[in-house]
C-alpha cells in the first residue's frame, strides 16, 4: 500500500508540474489547470486511504460538496473579482496549514503526551506562524479590495517597531513553546501573535500595492503547506507547497520589478509608503473631450492603433465589443494591438485572460518591453479602464507616489483616446497627468457602451 501510496503522490507532483507548465501558454492554460485539478484529486484520494479515517462514501461526499461550492463560485465570481478571490483562497491556505500544523502538534504533546523533536516541532511552529500570518493579512486584503474597509494606508506611530517585537516574540515563543510542549499557552500566544502580525503588515499598504500583497501572500500559503508537509511527512504536500511557494515569490518579484518597488519593503511591510503626503495631483487640469462620431473618425483615419486595456476594461465588460472595433480596424487594414502592462487589472495576466475570453489572438498582447519603444510611431492609443499604467508622472514627477514605477508610453502616441466613467483617480489615488496633455483626448461614459457606438459609426462610414 505504502508503494502504491507514494506511486500516487508522484504522479499527482507530475501532473503538478506540468500543469503549471503549460499555464504558461494561453492555449494550453484550460488544460494545464484540469492537469493539475486532476493531481489534486489523486493526490486527496491517496491521502485518504493512506490515513483510513473515511470511508468511501464519506470521500465521495465531501468530494460532491467541495465540487458543488467550487462550481457556485466559479459562476458567481466576476473577472473583477478575481484578486478578491485569489486573496480569501490565499487566507483559507493559511487557515487550513495553522489549523492542521496545530490540530497535530496539539495531539502529539497534549493528547498522546510525546515529545515532538526539532525538525517537526520547527516545521509546526513556521506552519502555525506563516499561516496565521497568512489567514490575517489575506483576509485585510480581501476586505480593502472590495471595499468593506478603506484602501488607503493605515499607519500609527511605532508601527515598524511594534511588528519587530512581535517578530522576535513570535520566534521566541516558538522556541519556549518546543521546550516545554506539556504546557500549551505558549504555542497559542504564537498562533495569537502570528494572526495579529498578518492585520499590521497589512494594513499600512495602500491600494495600489495590493497585487504584490496578493502575490506574496499567495508564496506565504505555500510555504505554510510546505512546512505542514513536514510536519505530516506527506511528501505531496511538500512538493506542491513548494511549487507555490516558489511560484508565487518569482510571481512578487517580478511585480516589484515592473512597480519599481523593493521586495524587502514588501516584507518589513508599511509597503508603498514614500514619506511624503505628495498625491501628484498638482494644478486642477484642463482635459479635452471627444465624441463618438469624432472618436469613430480618429479610428477610420488612422494606420496604427494600439489598445492599453485596464481594470475599467473588465468593470465594464468591453472586451468582446473591443474585438468589434478590432475587426473594423483591420478590414481597412490598420495595424491593431494590444499593449499589455504586467500589473494591468491589478494582477499579472488578468488582461491576457479577459481578452483571450474574447477570442483575441495572443500574438495582438505585446508586452511593455516590447511595445513601448513603437508608441511615438503609432497614430492612435486607446486606454480602455487604464490609468496609472499610463500616467507620465512616474517618468517626471519625483513627488508622485508612483514616480519611479515603469509605464505604457502611451502619451508619446500621436494621438491618445482614454474611455474612462469620469475624472476619477486610478487605483493609485493619483490624477492623471496624461488626461491633461495636448495629444489626449476624453472618452467620457461606460466602455462598452461608448466603443458599441464607435464600432456602429465605424460600420456606417
Amino acid at each position: 500500500m505504502s508503494i502504491t501510496i507514494q506511486l500516487a503522490y508522484l504522479i499527482a507532483s507530475i501532473l503538478f508540474i506540468i500543469g503549471i507548465k503549460k499555464m504558461n501558454k494561453t492555449k494550453e492554460a484550460r488544460s494545464g489547470n484540469q492537469l493539475s485539478a486532476l493531481g489534486m484529486l489523486i493526490a486527496i484520494l491517496a491521502t485518504v486511504v493512506q490515513i483510513d479515517v473515511l470511508s468511501l462514501s464519506d470521500i465521495l461526499i465531501c468530494i460532491v460538496i467541495g465540487s458543488a461550492i467550487g462550481l457556485f463560485i466559479a459562476f458567481k465570481v466576476e473577472m473583477t473579482q478575481m484578486p478578491e478571490m485569489v486573496a480569501l483562497f490565499n487566507g483559507f491556505g493559511g487557515l487550513a496549514s495553522l489549523s492542521v500544523a496545530l490540530s497535530d502538534f496539539w495531539l502529539k504533546t497534549q493528547g498522546l503526551q510525546e515529545h515532538v523533536g526539532v525538525i517537526i516541532g520547527t516545521s509546526a511552529a513556521l506552519s502555525i506562524f506563516i499561516g496565521g500570518l497568512t489567514f490575517t493579512g489575506s483576509l485585510i486584503a480581501f476586505l480593502k479590495l472590495n471595499g468593506k474597509i478603506n484602501g488607503q494606508p493605515i499607519m500609527f506611530k511605532g508601527q515598524h517597531a511594534l511588528n519587530l517585537v512581535l517578530l522576535i516574540g513570535a520566534i521566541t515563543m516558538a522556541v519556549v513553546a518546543l521546550m516545554h510542549q506539556s504546557d500549551p499557552m505558549y504555542i497559542l500566544i504564537l498562533v495569537g501573535i502570528a494572526l495579529l502580525l498578518g492585520i499590521l503588515t497589512v494594513i499600512p499598504i495602500g491600494g495600489a500595492d495590493m497585487p504584490v500583497v496578493i502575490s506574496l501572500l499567495n508564496s506565504y500559503s505555500g510555504m505554510a503547506a510546505c512546512t505542514t508537509g513536514f510536519v505530516l511527512n506527506n511528501n505531496v504536500l511538500i512538493v506542491s507547497g513548494a511549487l507555490v511557494g516558489a511560484s508565487g515569490i518569482i510571481l512578487t518579484q517580478i511585480m516589484c520589478k515592473a512597480m519599481n518597488r523593493s521586495l524587502l519593503n514588501v516584507l518589513l511591510g508599511g509597503f508603498g509608503q514614500t514619506g511624503t503626503t505628495s498625491s501628484g495631483d498638482g494644478e486642477e487640469m484642463v482635459v479635452k473631450e471627444v465624441g463618438v462620431e469624432e472618436a469613430a473618425m480618429l479610428f477610420d483615419s488612422a494606420s496604427s492603433v494600439i489598445v492599453v486595456p485596464g481594470y475599467g476594461m473588465a468593470v465594464a465588460q468591453a472586451q468582446h465589443v473591443i474585438r468589434e472595433l478590432a475587426e473594423q480596424c483591420e478590414k481597412r487594414n490598420i495595424e491593431f494591438r494590444f499593449a499589455i502592462h504586467p500589473v494591468a487589472g491589478r494582477m499579472p495576466g488578468h488582461m491576457n485572460v479577459l481578452l483571450a475570453e474574447a477570442n483575441i489572438p495572443y500574438d495582438k498582447l505585446i508586452e511593455m518591453e516590447q511595445i513601448n519603444d513603437d508608441f511615438p510611431n503609432t497614430d492612435l492609443v486607446f486606454v480602455v479602464g487604464a490609468n496609472d499604467v499610463v500616467n507620465p508622472a512616474a517618468r517626471n514627477n519625483p513627488q508622485s507616489p508612483i514616480y519611479g514605477m515603469p509605464i505604457l508610453n502611451a502619451d508619446k502616441a500621436r494621438t491618445v483616446i482614454v474611455s474612462k466613467r469620469s475624472m476619477g483617480k486610478g487605483y493609485a489615488g493619483i490624477q492623471n497627468e496624461l488626461f491633461g496633455y495636448d495629444n489626449c483626448l476624453m472618452l467620457f461614459g461606460d466602455a462598452k457602451q461608448t466603443i458599441t457606438k464607435v464600432v456602429s459609426e465605424m460600420k456606417e462610414m
